[in-house]
């Protein structure tokens, strides 16, 4: 919604000694983009226009202007460009800078001055008076870029004679909304060009906008697409597949975690995990503790060992010390039969085999989440996998959702269930996981809050 400005106060003469002229604002467009500019205002308030012009007294008579509506428009005026700065209120809607008028480049601070003595100098070394018109010209347009930088957000018009038609070109290549011809100029023709102008300076600051939020958007998915990670299993004859939903909205990474790496000895080592809260902070940290643990895998670590380090990572990353993270990791013996199991706080993987209902692996004396008890022990459980079988790795986020319109939640059991009716249909791999979170959705009545990750490893014998 458009921000109400202050009114002005209603005189019959500005600080300038200019007559103050009333009018209305024209309506806001539905689209919003009157949002985007610090002069889109209320119907109700006047539109202003800020003159630029070193002569007020006589050089330039701006005719009475009228919005579409009637009403007149105030009109203020300044004598430089450092006025022009002082009077450049909020309410300022539109900025009209006369380009034709020989001093109005000496008002620009600094550039215009250095522009003028250079002119001046290579007008005479030439002995014409040809360079040093060429210069007034150059800095004419100075004193525009400068009314650019300290009104980046109005819309400007500018105003020369007709003989200067190709200046006035550049001065809108260089960033003014439209230029008026002295001689052409009346009130009907300056009203239109004004609400031409505004209404065109808003649509480009609300284009700039969207393509910056575009740009920023892309810029956020290619990083956070390269933070995901990508599995190492290059010589292990396991099929690897995962499914990732954060819980923050428009967003491609949350809190959750997971990695898969195959070791030279030929052990693959998987796991999955969760930092508390799902916001860019847990996020960050994830992908944190996700990269220590693949180099501490890399290094040869396991068990109790890496996840004591891993907590020591935790500790030092975390924003504050109620920032904890639950962790699952499994190692599979090079024979694929095999496999060694620790849980820190973290629900137990899933297990289906050939004729067998799926289960939940054993989760009997598991170690606490990293980060909540200093110098705590994680212990290596040794699991019997089998020679064909699937192994589902997940976080809290895809057990945790509702079912129905009770308070009542899938969890584990709900979700072995449902894992298990999915298998009778056939179900494997990319197919499995893509079914089992549409259905976790469906369950909870629309998208699930907490971040859900998933990872399937499957091992065919023979």
């Amino acid at each position: 919604m458009p921000v109400p400005v202050p009114r002005q106060r209603d005189t019959s003469a500005t600080e300038s000694g200019q007559a103050v002229l009333h009018t209305a604002a024209p309506a806001v467009a539905a689209t919003g983009v009157a949002q985007a500019t610090p002069q889109a205002t209320p119907h109700a308030t006047p539109l202003t226009l800020l003159v630029i012009e070193d002569d007020p007294a006589g050089g330039l008579t701006i005719p009475e202007i009228l919005d579409a509506d009637g009403h007149r428009i105030r009109v203020r005026t300044a004598r430089n460009l450092t006025e022009a700065e002082r009077l450049l209120t909020p309410d300022v809607h539109c900025i009209l800078l006369d380009l034709s008028l020989p001093d109005a480049s000496a008002r620009t601070p600094g550039a215009a001055a250095n522009g003028s003595a250079n002119g001046t100098a290579n007008g005479s070394a030439n002995g014409t008076g040809t360079a040093a018109g060429t210069a007034i010209a150059v800095d004419e347009l100075v004193a525009l870029r400068q009314v650019l930088r300290i009104a980046p957000r109005h819309a400007v018009l500018v105003l020369t004679g007709e003989d200067d038609a190709e200046r006035a070109a550049e001065a809108v290549r260089v960033g003014a909304q439209d230029f008026l011809f002295r001689d052409e100029l009346d009130g009907r023709l300056l009203s239109r060009a004004i609400r031409y102008a505004v209404e065109r300076k808003r649509a480009d600051i609300a284009q700039y906008k969207l393509a910056e939020s575009k740009l920023r958007a892309q810029e956020n998915a290619r990083l956070e697409r390269g933070l995901l990670p990508t599995p190492l299993l290059e010589g292990s004859d396991l099929r690897f597949a995962a499914r990732y939903r954060p819980g923050r909205s428009r967003a491609l990474l949350g809190g959750d975690f997971y990695d898969t790496v195959r070791t030279p000895d030929g052990t693959v080592h998987a796991m999955i995990g969760d930092v508390c809260g799902h916001g860019p902070d847990e996020a960050a940290l994830g992908v944190e503790l996700r990269i220590a643990w693949r180099a501490l895998t890399l290094a040869g670590l396991c068990g109790d060992d890496l996840l004591a380090t891993l907590q020591e990572v935790l500790e030092v990353e975390r924003p504050c010390e109620e920032i904890f993270a639950t962790l699952c990791t499994v190692d599979i013996a090079p024979d694929g039969r095999r496999a060694g199991l620790c849980l820190a706080g973290h629900p137990a993987p899933l297990i289906s085999r050939p004729g067998r209902r799926a289960r939940l692996l054993p989760y009997e004396n598991s170690g606490p989440a990293l980060g909540l008890l200093p110098r705590a022990r994680w212990p290596r459980r040794q699991v019997e996998l089998g020679g064909t079988w699937s192994l589902m790795l997940y976080t809290d986020g895809l057990i945790e959702g509702h079912i129905g319109e009770g308070k009542e939640r899938l969890g584990q059991d709900g979700m072995v269930d449902m894992i298990n009716r999915h298998l009778d249909l056939g179900l494997s791999g990319e197919g499995l996981l893509e079914a089992s979170v549409t259905e976790a959705r469906r369950l909870n009545g629309g998208e699930l809050t907490d971040d859900v990750a998933v990872v399937l490893l499957s091992r065919a014998e023979g």
